[in-house]
Formats: C-alpha cells, structure tokens, sequence
C-alpha cells in the first residue's frame, strides 16, 4: 500500500510534561517526533494532538507543541484515543484512511490507539522511532504487537520519504533539511 498525502492524517498521542520525563530514550522520540511533525506539516499532512488527564499530566511538552503549531490539541481520558468520542470523531471526519501514529506510551495508549482504528477500518502507520514507553521492553512488544494488529510499521525518515515521493517535489528541500 502506497502512504498518500490526501489520504493521510496524523495523531500525536499524549507527549506530556509528566509523561515524557520518565520515557526511555526520551530524547530521541521526541527529536525524532519533532522532525516528523515539521515534515508533515511542509507536506500539508493535517495533525491532530491527545492529552491524557492535562489536570494531572500537563500539557504537551514545548518541543512537541512547537512542531504542531496549530494542530487541535483534544483532550481524553481513556488509555486509547478512538473510545473518546470527540477524537474519533475527528478522526472519521478528516476523510482520511490512513492514520500515522505517534507517542506515549508505546505499549498502553498508543497501542490500544492502533487496535480500535484498525478495528474500524483505518491503515494505521505506526512510527516506530516516534513512540516512546518508560521501559525498553515495553516498547518492543507494543511495537510488535502494533504489527501483529495489522499496523504498518515504519520510521519516520521512511515515511516523509513515501509521502514526498520524489525529488522533484517542491518540497524536498525541506524535507531533507529537516532530516539531516
């Protein structure tokens, strides 16, 4: 399957303040999540962002919200996004097929993310470098079993790549400055 432009949207899954400090390699999910983002946004690939309980977890670290500067931030309490009514909504009403999921944590929200849209009928892109959990075990079998759901696992270098397409594009200047 062909990861199209159109036919794409981006869900940035809970990068807050009092989750990701504790996220193994946290460093690199969020420098990787930030070049995905600035990317996807060069290609015109809409975001939309998820805040788990932001009373209590805050909001969306600097970095993150940076990058996705005029996503809609939406708020959940539910561990999977989509069984907030208000994010699947959106979600259904973007008119796009493939969902390219990122965040925290890998193996819990993200993961329980993956399976309800797959479930209803989405190709959900797993970005492998752009998720994060506390432990590095957790994030191996989330990731695995993303996969095992029928996710499509990539990285974010990979994906913007798909998206652009070709060289030729006006965008690839960009896109390559900003994965180098």
């Amino acid at each position: 399957m062909r990861i199209l432009t159109q036919d794409t949207l981006a869900v940035a899954i809970d990068y807050q303040e009092k989750l990701i400090p504790a996220i193994f390699e946290k460093e690199i999910v969020v420098e990787n999540s930030v070049k995905l983002f600035l990317g996807l946004k060069e290609l015109g690939v809409p975001i939309i962002m998820t805040e788990q309980y932001p009373q209590g977890l805050g909001h969306t670290v600097e970095p993150i919200a940076a990058a996705c500067k005029g996503a809609k931030i939406l708020e959940k309490k539910t561990f999977s996004c989509y069984e907030t009514d208000g994010i699947a909504a959106e979600v259904k009403s973007s008119g796009r097929k493939n969902i390219v999921i990122t965040g925290t944590e890998a193996h819990v929200c993200v993961l329980q993310s993956t399976i309800d849209m797959i479930k209803d009928g989405f190709n959900v892109i797993y970005v492998a470098d752009c998720v994060g959990s506390r432990k590095a075990i957790d994030k191996k079998y989330g990731i695995k079993r993303a996969e095992k759901e029928g996710a499509i696992i990539t990285t974010y270098e990979a994906l913007l790549f798909e998206l652009l397409r070709a060289s030729t594009s006006s965008a690839f200047r960009a896109i390559a400055k900003i994965v180098k």
